[in-house]
């Protein structure tokens, strides 16, 4: 069965755009438990996955992409001169994870929150919710498809 998801990046740090050209990257640097156990016990091989610009103005969803490999240790937490470094982390008891996910499609009209706020077949999506700061976040099919049919 799959699932869907929404994966959020600042476009200056990340952007569907590197995305594209990259074809696929490591999601990694993910350092919170809640995020972290969608990624380890949620995402599956297959998954697909709206690619959300935060910090941007405005905020929107600007395509999808999928999810290519199964969880596995996110190295950086290991790196000590890396960013998102955590010391509790070892290669024995690896706390953080990261899954790969590949570019699917650039949204020729990215989806702002305001038009995701405004429908009401998206009522319960999580980046809508008040307080929702989630870098990962489940999708029900629903979601996903209305999302990617307002971007046409």
């Amino acid at each position: 069965m799959k699932n869907y998801w929404l994966i959020k990046s600042e476009p200056t740090c990340y952007s569907i755009d590197d995305l594209k050209r990259d074809k696929k990257t490591a999601w990694g640097g993910v350092r919170n438990y809640q995020a972290r156990n969608f990624m380890r016990d949620g995402m599956k091989v297959g998954d697909l996955v709206i690619f959300y610009h935060s910090s941007a103005n405005p905020p929107s969803a600007v395509g999808v992409a999928k999810v290519t490999s199964p969880s596995y240790t996110d190295a950086t937490a290991l790196d000590p001169k890396d960013d998102h470094y955590d010391p509790k982390s070892t290669k024995e008891n690896p706390i953080w994870m990261q899954v790969d996910v590949a570019f699917a499609e650039k949204f020729k009209n990215p989806v702002s929150i305001s038009l995701i706020k405004a429908n009401p077949r998206l009522k319960g999506v999580p980046v809508a919710q008040v307080g929702s700061r989630l870098s990962i976040q489940p999708l029900l099919e629903k979601h996903f498809e209305e999302i990617c049919r307002m971007s046409k």
